[in-house]
């Protein structure tokens, strides 16, 4: 664990969380796993504090707890998890794109609540839509369950472990933490409920003087409140098969950046095949014909078998290998190898950085040396053609910032320089992990540039909402127009221009962040794979 993941992840929670869950968490990932009195003691906080900040912890999926030999229970944070959070906007967003407005509140909704019943996100997400709808229009409960279920059918998301029932005859006492287990035939099994109802509007401050009278009738009611059906079963975001939906696009933008479009959806039809029967840390997808993949276009796509076999050919000797053939039958069978093209995603970014920083004919240096695997200096002079004092100064440049290494193999046991070959070479997982930490901390900085912005313009910002709210109001009372424009004149013109100011920086940051995570996540998921192969 670097000291720039744990202060992204110190920065993650605060921002999320607040400063005692952030103090819990930060602890926790630092320390490893402890028990809570030490968790306690060691920070300094109340043990009530404590247990509150580890509740919502694990409700979100950031800690685990584990039951030791001697009876005592051990906290551990999940620092992966944690860096989670700053990928949360693109599943959100993923979510609208494939299942619009529905898809994106439900994910949004189990992403801020952790884990939550489907009645519970049903109601919720019929609400909010009613909400932005026009007077009269409700959300029906039906519409939302639907989309739930293509949620859970295309595993976005996913049931959450459950303790085993203890049945009430049982003489045994309850272990001191029990322990969660779900049944993988279960984990994308939506209960069947019948949910019956629509969106409800919030109530003006009228209404609710009006219904008064009704809220002790409510409260009793909601006493006496029967436990919904699907009480016990709760849902979570499937990260997973997130992280697996962007591997694919960023594996069929890569083909289409290489061929041409046809090629890239021949490419994404076979992902498309493979998304439920192939694991998401597999290093191959499910074998598949040509036959199936030719029924498997998309309709009123207009390409005949012949062309499609040629296209498959021409993917399969492709020197990336992206697509590589595993047999004869059925006129062919095709697999996708996802750690090549995670390996050559990898490798395309390192490229690009090394553009951006070093220059052109550095990026040449650096791709030929890549090809060639090992290289003396000479020969990278030669091969590059580029003279030897400049080749010298990007090669030494290059090493000093670790992209490249250099690897000694002497001629004789004594290491003597005039008998020793100085080869230049690129380690690749090496590289990949050094842009990765540097990513981390890139983001760090952007997230306290972000809220130092935000503090420096506390009072401005407090200002502007108030003003928004007085609007508000008084356009729901039918204020009249030169009411209204008095009150947006209480924000004079500088103070109009600084806002703007900010609110430009601060979406010039949220970008830069979201693009920063793009080349974590390509670079996290070569790493991975790598090992995994190891």
């Amino acid at each position: 664990m670097t000291q720039a993941e744990i202060k992204l992840c110190s920065l993650l929670l605060q921002e999320h969380f607040g400063e005692i869950v952030e103090k819990i968490g930060t602890h926790l990932i630092k320390t490893g796993s402890q028990p809570l009195r030490v968790i306690a003691k060691d920070t300094g906080m109340l043990l009530d504090q404590v247990k509150k900040a580890l509740c919502v912890l694990i409700q979100h999926n950031l800690v685990t707890y584990q039951l030791q030999k001697r009876g005592i229970v051990e906290y551990e944070a999940l620092c992966s998890r944690v860096l989670r959070i700053l990928r949360y906007p693109r599943y959100i967003y993923t979510a609208k794109t494939l299942y619009s407005d529905m898809g994106e509140l439900i994910v949004e909704e189990l992403l801020l609540n952790g884990k939550m019943t489907m009645s519970a996100v049903v109601q919720k997400v019929a609400d909010r839509l009613t909400e932005t709808m026009e007077d009269g229009k409700t959300m029906d409960y039906a519409e939302v369950s639907n989309t739930f279920v293509r949620l859970a059918d295309t595993h976005f998301i996913q049931r959450c472990p459950v303790a085993p029932e203890i049945s009430k005859a049982s003489a045994a006492p309850p272990p001191p933490a029990p322990t969660l287990a779900v049944n993988e035939k279960d984990m994308y099994l939506v209960p069947t409920l019948n949910l019956i109802g629509k969106g409800k509007r919030r109530r003006s401050f009228d209404d609710e003087e009006k219904s008064e009278h009704k809220a002790k009738r409510q409260k009793q009611d909601a006493d006496s409140k029967e436990p919904p059906p699907d009480d016990g079963i709760y849902w979570q975001a499937n990260i997973d098969r997130f992280h697996q939906y962007f591997r694919d696009q960023a594996i069929v933008s890569a083909v289409a950046n290489r061929m041409d479009q046809t090629s890239s959806e021949i490419v994404r039809t076979m992902l498309r095949m493979s998304e439920i029967t192939t694991s998401s840390n597999a290093p191959y997808t499910q074998p598949l014909s040509s036959n199936e993949i030719f029924r498997s276009l998309p309709a009123g796509y207009n390409i005949v078998k012949q062309i499609l076999d040629q296209y498959l050919t021409l993917l399969a000797d492709d020197p990336l290998e992206f697509v590589g053939k595993s047999g004869d039958s059925g006129g062919g069978m095709y697999v996708i190898n996802l750690h090549k093209a995670l390996a050559s995603l990898a490798t395309a970014t390192l490229e690009s950085i090394v553009q951006e920083r070093f220059g052109s004919r550095c990026a040449r240096i650096f791709r030929l040396v890549l090809r060639k695997k090992h290289l003396e200096q000479k020969q990278v002079e030669d091969f590059a053609m580029i003279p030897a004092k400049e080749a010298k100064d990007i090669l030494y440049k290059m090493l000093s910032e670790n992209f490249v290494s250099l690897q000694e193999i002497p001629k004789t046991p004594d290491h003597a320089p005039s008998r020793t070959f100085y080869l230049y070479t690129v380690n690749t997982l090496s590289s990949a992990r050094m842009l990765l930490h540097r990513c981390y901390k890139s983001v760090a900085n952007l997230i306290e540039r972000r809220q130092y912005e935000t503090k420096e313009n506390k009072r401005l910002l407090e200002k502007s909402q108030r003003v928004e709210a007085i609007l508000a109001s008084m356009q729901a009372t039918g204020a009249e127009e030169g009411q209204l424009q008095e009150i947006e004149e209480m924000i004079t013109a500088p103070e109009r221009q600084q806002l703007e100011s900010l609110k430009r920086n601060v979406n010039k940051i949220d970008a830069s962040e979201n693009q920063v995570d793009e080349t974590i996540f390509v670079l996290e998921s070569y790493i991975e794979s790598t090992m995994k192969k190891l």
